[in-house]
């Protein structure tokens, strides 16, 4: 005896609904692999080979996270190396402007305002930041490396307390004309230098660490990517600054002041050897971060074929299972609705 259930509407109409859900299901698959080019769904689809797809993508993200952190800190080091060829050129003609004035009455009164005004370009140069961090800092990046020199400071400070103590009177003193060579050669050589080394330097003028960040730049290797305001040759321009702008000179003896050019000379010109040191060290490291971001291209290409062709589909053949189901969609909707016209009551 045959069911009423196999050719019950009920029966059709659930078949059809159930037959729409699946379909509209696979729809929303094939729409996405057809758009996408890769699974809806990769882990399903690759199976056993799901960990090779992992790994491969963990091994992309890593370098697409050091390409993008190379970037930042080839950012950074340009910047770093524009302030030390700036510190320099201004060096180179400092140097000039005090073989001048060396042998130039009023020599002190000439080389006070270049010279102020270079102490300030240095200090500030040193107080760069990048992308909110400071640049000569160490790895204290979040606090300005060197302190202002301003009346109150602590390094202005104690080079005035340094020259009383010394000298018995203060830089503005007439009492100036009085000091000799020889007493100037030696404050110059002892208490002077010893304010631009350690410890005097690291109180008064700077909270810059030594130690330099270190950065990441491949799968392998690891560089020095900042510089510290500790540096000697930025040391050296500062002292030879300083004493150029604040111990009197324009009232100094023509055979004292001297002695501070002459000190003056050697600092600049041994400071401009070593910026040229230093940029050159940092311009290794910029050629070192271009050779690992192009290697790191090179192997994101290799992996991201790799990864293609293991999750890639055929767009042709998704785009054909789109329009398919498409068309079992409508025809089932259709399906439907005719039968849910149909009635007994047409048929009495």
């Amino acid at each position: 005896m045959m069911s009423a259930n196999y050719i019950s509407t009920l029966m059709l109409s659930s078949s059809l609904r159930s037959s729409i859900t699946n379909n509209q299901a696979a729809l929303t698959k094939a729409s996405k692999e057809a758009t996408t080019g890769r699974f809806a769904d990769v882990g399903l689809e690759l199976g056993a080979t799901t960990g090779s797809d992992v790994t491969l993508r963990a091994d992309l993200s890593f370098a697409d996270q050091l390409v993008d952190t190379n970037g930042l800190v080839s950012g950074r080091l340009d910047t770093t190396q524009n302030r030390i060829t700036q510190l320099g050129t201004t060096a180179t003609s400092f140097l000039k402007d005090l073989i001048a004035a060396r042998s130039t009455d009023g020599g002190g009164r000439i080389i006070l305002p270049p010279a102020s005004s270079n102490l300030q370009d240095l200090i500030g140069a040193l107080n760069v930041s990048y992308n909110g961090s400071y640049l000569f800092s160490g790895i204290n990046t979040q606090n300005q490396p060197v302190t202002a020199y301003t009346a109150g400071s602590a390094s202005k400070n104690q080079v005035d307390a340094d020259f009383l103590a010394t000298f018995g009177f203060s830089q503005s003193s007439a009492s100036v004309s009085t000091i000799t060579p020889a007493q100037m050669q030696t404050f110059l050589d002892t208490t002077f230098d010893a304010e631009f080394a350690s410890p005097a330097w690291n109180t008064n003028w700077s909270t810059a660490t030594d130690q330099t960040m270190q950065s990441r730049i491949s799968t392998t290797e690891i560089a020095d990517t900042s510089v510290s305001a500790n540096q000697i040759g930025f040391r050296r321009l500062a002292e030879a600054y300083t004493m150029m702008a604040d111990l009197g000179n324009a009232k100094l003896s023509q055979d004292t002041f001297q002695v501070v050019v002459d000190k003056a000379i050697g600092l600049v010109g041994n400071a401009i050897t070593d910026l040229a040191t230093l940029g050159g060290s940092v311009g290794t490291v910029q050629q070192r971060i271009t050779g690992a971001t192009e290697k790191l291209k090179a192997q994101q290409d290799i992996l991201n074929n790799q990864i293609v062709g293991l999750e890639a589909v055929d767009p042709t053949e998704a785009s054909v299972r789109v329009n398919t189901l498409q068309t079992q969609i409508k025809t089932a909707l259709a399906l439907t609705s005719q039968l849910q016209q149909i009635s007994l009551i047409n048929y009495l």
